[in-house]
């Protein structure tokens, strides 16, 4: 397939580079000339401007921030978009834009798929997990792509437009329980019953990824953080978040569902950017910048 991506940051970058090496024809742009340049590392050939991308790639994946910046690259590409084209936000945008954004171009005749788009630094190497809203046509049209990007096993039409977005946006409400749950485990083994160094953070989190049940990848994670620090002296607990949390909170609120843990991970992220958290949130921030690549603030700054 003739493929172009739109965002060549992190997962951008690794998104193209996965579906070069999977055999298609993959053009990339960036407003950053840097990001242009890296990406020929990957077997993907750099554009200079969205007209020359629509005139080279039929599929288009858009990998930028959330928002009015996804309306505007949509807007920038109408002019030079024809019936061929497939336009895919592969972003963490909100579900209720992904379904306007789909009734928009399904007037012009083209089509649209919504992506959540889950596996963080690591999908690079393993591949991604992929959660697509829209029409079977369109989906099983970008299918073979999909095998390239996602893990085996890993690409999924889960429902119609808006529904990809939707269903990333309840998986990133599940991440901030889990992630709070698994903080808070062991900010009480660390500073609990047992203090100083009675306990040893790196052999618990190991000995539990081996046959308990709850073992994970988040424990992979963890346990690659003890394994160098379990005091964690020079980091901020502050926690950054996408907003994402925060929507499945008001979707749920809107539909009467009860979501306490959720919701309680939530504020405690809140609370941790007034006060500055925790050990619970340092591990938290830790963690987000293991799966993630997220920033971290240092106690220094």
């Amino acid at each position: 397939m003739k493929f172009g991506v739109i965002g060549l940051g992190r997962m951008g970058n690794a998104i193209a580079a996965r579906a070069a090496a999977g055999g298609h024809t993959v053009f990339g742009f960036d407003l950053s000339e840097q990001a242009r340049e890296q990406v020929k590392k990957e077997g993907v050939t750099p554009i200079a401007t969205l007209a020359q991308l629509a005139e080279s790639a039929d599929i288009i994946w858009i990998m930028v921030p959330a928002g009015e910046i996804v309306d505007r690259t949509i807007e920038s590409l109408k002019p030079h978009l024809t019936k061929k084209h497939l336009l895919i936000d592969g972003g963490n945008s909100k579900f209720t834009d992904s379904q306007r954004r789909a009734r928009e171009l399904e007037q012009d005749g083209i089509a649209f798929l919504d992506c959540g788009t889950s596996g963080g630094v690591h999908g690079r190497e393993h591949g991604f997990c992929l959660m697509v809203g829209g029409t079977k046509d369109a989906y099983d049209r970008v299918a073979q792509l999909f095998d390239a990007i996602a893990a085996p096993g890993g690409h999924a039409l889960v429902g119609p437009s808006g529904a990809g977005h939707y269903v990333k946006m309840v998986h990133n409400g599940i991440e901030y329980g889990l992630l709070q749950a698994y903080a808070e485990g062991f900010a009480l083994i660390k500073s609990g019953t047992f203090k100083k160094d009675d306990l040893d953070l790196a052999q618990i989190s190991e000995l539990w990824n081996h046959g308990s049940v709850i073992r994970s990848f988040i424990l992979e994670l963890a346990h690659n953080i003890f394994a160098h620090d379990q005091q964690f002296d020079s980091v901020s607990g502050e926690i950054a978040e996408s907003g994402m949390g925060l929507w499945t909170v008001e979707d749920a609120d809107r539909n009467q569902i009860a979501v306490p843990v959720i919701k309680r991970a939530l504020d405690v992220r809140a609370w941790s950017r007034t006060t500055g958290g925790d050990d619970a949130t340092k591990i938290v921030a830790l963690l987000r910048q293991q799966f993630g690549g997220h920033a971290i603030k240092t106690l220094k700054d």
